[in-house]
Parts: structure tokens; sequence; C-alpha cells
């Protein structure tokens, strides 16, 4: 399989996993700063989007959100006073594990119309996915670019 081929793939992943997705529940981009939060630690606004991949305006407007929704709280950086770092809550954590469960369950119905070679197929591409995964996370962050001209954000 090439790349093309993988990424096309990987796309009908996300449109499948978006479709497993309650109406009401969390967005993409809200369960994916949740996740970076759960994984890593209190961080940076700007570093939140440089890692998620958005503004930091539109960072500073999903983190209000979920700040009112009591996900995440807001705290001075220990190194320097003026600026915000955001960390997950506890009711962000189980909002978060709440949605995992969900479409845990619902990909099970899923993975149980398919043939056993198939999951077993699945199965075996886990470590390969979690390898590929890995190494973006740990990769450094790259800098926050305007899209419209490429110039640093």
């Amino acid at each position: 399989m090439d790349s093309v081929e993988l990424a096309s793939a990987l796309e009908r992943l996300v449109r499948l996993f978006r479709q497993v997705t309650t109406a009401g529940d969390l967005s993409l981009t809200a369960a994916a700063t949740l996740a970076t939060l759960e994984r890593t630690g209190p961080r940076r606004l700007t570093e939140l989007a440089v890692q998620e991949g958005v503004t930091q305006p539109a960072m500073t407007q999903l983190v209000g959100r979920l700040h009112d929704a009591g996900l995440v709280e807001r705290s001075a950086d220990p190194a320097d006073g003026r600026v915000v770092r955001v960390g997950i809550t506890t009711a962000g954590s189980d909002a978060l594990a709440a949605r995992r469960a969900e479409r845990a369950d619902r990909l099970a119905e899923l993975l149980a119309r398919l043939d056993p070679a198939e999951r077993a197929a699945l199965a075996a591409a886990v470590p390969a996915i979690d390898a590929l995964t890995a190494g973006v996370h740990n990769a450094p962050a790259a800098t926050a670019t305007d899209h419209r001209t490429g110039a640093p954000a």
C-alpha cells in the first residue's frame, strides 16, 4: 500500500469516527485538546494552538468554552505569571473517558460485522498506528503559520 492509499484509508477512518460521535458530543478539536492536556499535562495556550493546528484566537475561544463547561482550568505559568497555562480537570478527564467508551461501544458493533480475518488485520495494525502517532506527538511542535500567506502567525 502506498502513502496515497493509506492517506485515503485514514481519511475514511476519520469520517467513521466522526459518524460514531453523538451530536451533543465534544468537537474533534475540543476532544483532541483535552486528550493532549491529559497526555502532556498543563500547557501554554500558544503551545496548544500549535499542537492542535489552530490559530491562537481560535484556541483562546475553545479554551474559554471548555473552561465554562468545567473541563479545563486556567492558571498562571510558574515561570511567567503573564502567561496562561491550561490543564484538564477531573470533569474533563471524565468527559473524555465517556466519549472514548461510547465510541468503543459503537466501534465494537461495527467490528462485530467483520469476519475474523478482517478483525485480526485491524488488530495487527494497532502497533504500527501507535508508532506512527507517537512520532507525531513526540516531534517538536511546528511553528504556527498563516495558511493564507505561509508567513509565521
